[in-house]
């Protein structure tokens, strides 16, 4: 069966280019004074130019955001517009918490399969800046009726992710120790991979918007690279951090970063891509979601990547690389375990602790990593995953062509 994933049809999706911004820190970095659609747009813009498509060529847009207002709607759709791309041009969005933008190219690809449409775009764009909001992001009532239900899962829903870290860290025995040492792993690969020039293929330089805080004063700049890294980063440091729960083990340093950034992914049926003369990045191969319990939803793409394998027919060990969004080092570690993958073949360039995790763009920003790294090594066959608020895990096969 696995000979059969790697065999070409007509029928297939097809990636013809997976580009991100760069993802920088919230409320400090470079994109702290940006609009998300100021991201938006020349990744958009530059996933069209790498495609070597023209803007009407594109049927729909579907485009993963979590926090902003009326569900980043109105703005996105103007970003879309301002882009260039015609009214002929649908846009709509999703929002699946952690996994909503390669739920984006899920869909896309769905549709395209299925003859709806034959070009698409899915990405992601998240401000956290700009929207992010501890207090309101973890409600503090909640219905009565569901109250009243008694069914603890059902409450477990509003539990603060950070809660959740640390169920999974204390029932599947990851200590402290163990979480910092992923995370300056995780810091050590991203800063390897940066200093290599390794993210440049993916990354779209973004000309970000500054405001002076006292004038209010506005100007422009590059912003090409990522910015949450901490180079030279030891374990020795990170211990030194403070646990954000009292008797926890999750810190700062050992959690994914909140922060800004955008992704876009260009699909298609290979026959219209064959038809104009263009040559795939990838194709889609499939995606399985798989349920857990709200309260240790970091175990999520455990089941996800299992339900993927047996789906696909391909095995774990026919896996070149994954990308395995790292929201939290506790339940990267356990997953990792779990599945026992190989820790060499997840995440080389390291993962959401050193690079950031705007979450609405995540998933499409792990494609383009993927993407670029299976060119990289010469190799074929990937997967990209991630766990996602409420109790949820989705993974993704791509195979690089």
């Amino acid at each position: 069966m696995f000979r059969q994933v790697l065999t070409k049809s007509p029928h297939d999706v097809v990636v013809l280019s997976a580009v991100r911004s760069p993802i920088t820190r919230a409320f400090k970095g470079g994109f702290k004074d940006s609009y998300p659609e100021e991201l938006l747009m020349p990744v958009l813009q530059a996933a069209l130019q790498r495609a070597n498509i023209q803007p009407s060529h594109v049927n729909d847009v579907l485009i993963g955001n979590v926090l902003a207002e009326l569900g980043f709607a109105k703005t996105g759709r103007a970003a879309l517009n301002a882009a260039g791309f015609p009214n002929s041009t649908t846009f709509h969005t999703i929002n699946r918490q952690c996994s909503s933008s390669l739920q984006a190219i899920t869909h896309i690809a769905h549709a395209i399969r299925v003859g709806q449409i034959e070009v698409g775009l899915a990405g992601g764009a998240e401000s956290m800046t700009r929207n992010y909001n501890p207090s309101r992001g973890v409600p503090r009532d909640v219905s009565p009726l569901v109250k009243e239900s008694g069914v603890k899962d059902a409450l477990d829903c509003l539990l603060p992710m950070l809660q959740t870290s640390e169920n999974v860290a204390r029932r599947y025995k990851a200590g402290r120790r163990e979480q910092d040492e992923f995370a300056a792993e995780s810091q050590k690969r991203a800063h390897e991979a940066q200093t290599a020039g390794r993210f440049a293929e993916e990354i779209v330089a973004i000309n970000a918007r500054r405001v002076e805080p006292e004038t209010k004063n506005e100007t422009f700049e590059l912003v090409d690279k990522d910015d949450g890294m901490r180079p030279g980063v030891t374990v020795e440091k990170l211990a030194r951090l403070q646990p954000v729960l009292e008797g926890g083990a999750s810190t700062a340093g050992n959690s994914s970063q909140i922060s800004d950034g955008a992704s876009a992914t260009i699909l298609a049926s290979r026959a219209w891509a064959e038809a104009h003369g263009l040559k795939p990045l990838a194709r889609f191969a499939g995606t399985q979601v798989a349920g857990c319990a709200p309260d240790e939803m970091g175990v999520g793409p455990i089941d996800a990547i299992c339900n993927l394998c047996k789906h696909s027919g391909v095995s774990q060990r026919d896996v070149d690389v994954f990308e395995l969004n790292e929201a939290f080092a506790s339940q990267s570690i356990y997953c990792i375990r779990e599945l026992g993958i190989d820790m060499a073949k997840v995440n080389p360039n390291g993962g959401a602790i050193a690079l950031g995790h705007p979450i609405g763009a995540t998933g499409a920003r792990q494609t383009a990593t993927l993407l670029a790294e299976l060119k990289r090594q010469d190799k074929e066959v990937g997967i990209v995953s991630m766990c996602a608020s409420t109790g949820m895990g989705v993974a993704s096969l791509f195979i690089r062509e």
